[in-house]
C-alpha cells in the first residue's frame, strides 16, 4: 500500500459544513438580550452592558450555527430595527417578565410590529419570558393568559415561549454537546 493510501484511510478529512441559520434578536433595553447570547456562546456573563446599536454573534452548536443580530432595545434605536430584518430565517423576543405595565405594553407594541412585518411575519417567533427570578415577574402563564401578544398575529405565526429555566437547561444541554466538538 502506498503512501497516500495510507493518508486516506487514517484522514477522513474535514467534516461536512454545518448548515448557518440567521435570527434576529430584539426586545426592550434590559430584557437580558445580551445576557442571553453571552450565555449561549458560553461566555462571561458579568458586568454585561446594553448593547447600543447592533452586535452580531455565531452561536455554534453540533449540527448548525445560528448567526444571531442583536438589535439594541432602547427607544431611539428601535425605529431601525426594520432595517435589519432582511434574511432573518428566525426571530428571538425577549421579554422582561418583571416589567412594569407600561413597559409590558411597549414591549407589546414592539412584538406587534415585528409579528405584522412583511420580512418577518411568516418566521417562527421565540418568545423569552426573561426574568423569572424577580419577585414581580410574570409566568409564562400569566404572559400567555393575558393573550396580549396573539392581537398582532397573522396566520402563519408560529410562536414559542421559553422562560428562564428552560434556557438554562438549554444551555447545560449546548454545553455538553460543546465538549464533544
Amino acid at each position: 500500500m502506498d503512501y497516500l493510501n495510507k493518508i486516506a484511510l487514517c484522514c477522513k478529512g474535514p467534516p461536512p459544513p454545518r448548515p448557518e441559520y440567521d435570527l434576529v434578536c430584539i426586545g426592550l433595553t434590559g430584557s437580558g438580550k445580551t445576557s442571553l447570547l453571552s450565555q449561549l456562546c458560553s461566555e462571561n456573563t458579568e458586568n454585561i452592558v446594553s448593547t447600543t446599536g447592533f452586535s452580531i454573534k455565531a452561536v455554534p452548536f453540533q449540527n448548525a450555527i445560528l448567526n444571531v443580530k442583536e438589535l439594541g432595545g432602547a427607544a431611539n434605536i428601535r425605529k431601525y430595527w426594520s432595517r435589519y430584518y432582511q434574511g432573518s430565517q428566525g426571530v428571538i423576543f425577549v421579554l422582561d417578565s418583571a416589567s412594569s405595565e407600561d413597559e409590558l405594553e411597549t414591549a407589546r407594541n414592539e412584538l406587534h410590529s415585528a409579528l405584522q412585518h412583511p420580512q418577518l411575519c411568516t418566521l417562527p417567533f421565540l418568545i423569552l419570558a426573561n426574568h423569572q427570578d424577580k419577585p414581580a415577574a410574570r409566568s409564562v402563564q400569566e404572559v400567555l393568559s393575558g393573550a396580549w401578544y396573539t392581537e398582532g398575529m397573522k396566520e402563519g405565526n408560529k410562536i414559542q415561549f421559553l422562560h428562564k429555566l428552560e434556557l438554562e437547561k438549554f444551555c447545560v444541554y449546548k454545553k455538553g454537546m460543546d465538549k464533544h466538538n
